[in-house]
C-alpha cells in the first residue's frame, strides 16, 4: 500500500511564502512523475505544478515565477515553495504521484494525498 502525505499549509498574509511538502510512503518500485493540485470552493481541481523524475518542470500559467516545484528522489519528497502569494491562491492543495509497486505484478498507478489547506489573507 502507498500514502502521500502532504504538510505545509495554513494562513498567510497576501505577499508572504509557504512551503508544501509530500512524502510518499509503502512499497514503493519507482515515482516517476510527482506534482500539485489545487481545488479553491466551488471550483475544479486544476494543475498547479508537476516534475518529472528527471526534474523536468511545468507550471501553471496563474504561478509561474512565483510557485517552484522541487523534488528529493532519495526522500520520495516533493516540495511545492510558494511566493508573493495572492489571495486567489487559497485553496486545498493536494500532492499527486505516478507510482509503480509490486504486489506480485508490477503496477503503475496514480496516487493522490489527502490535501492540505493554504489561505492567503488580503
Amino acid at each position: 500500500q502507498v500514502h502521500l502525505v502532504e504538510s505545509g499549509g495554513g494562513l498567510v498574509q497576501a505577499g508572504g511564502s509557504l512551503r508544501l511538502s509530500c512524502v510518499a510512503s509503502g512499497s514503493i518500485v519507482r515515482i516517476n512523475d510527482m506534482g500539485w493540485h489545487r481545488q479553491a470552493p466551488g471550483k475544479e481541481r486544476e494543475l498547479v505544478a508537476r516534475i518529472s523524475s528527471g526534474g523536468d518542470t511545468n507550471y501553471a500559467d496563474s504561478v509561474k515565477g512565483r510557485f517552484t516545484i522541487s523534488r528529493d528522489n532519495a526522500k520520495n519528497t516533493v516540495y511545492l515553495q510558494m511566493n508573493s502569494l495572492k489571495p486567489e491562491d487559497t485553496a486545498a492543495y493536494y500532492c499527486n504521484a505516478e507510482i509503480k509497486t509490486f504486489f506480485n505484478v508490477f503496477t503503475t498507478v496514480g496516487y493522490w494525498g489527502k490535501g492540505t489547506l493554504v489561505t492567503v489573507s488580503s
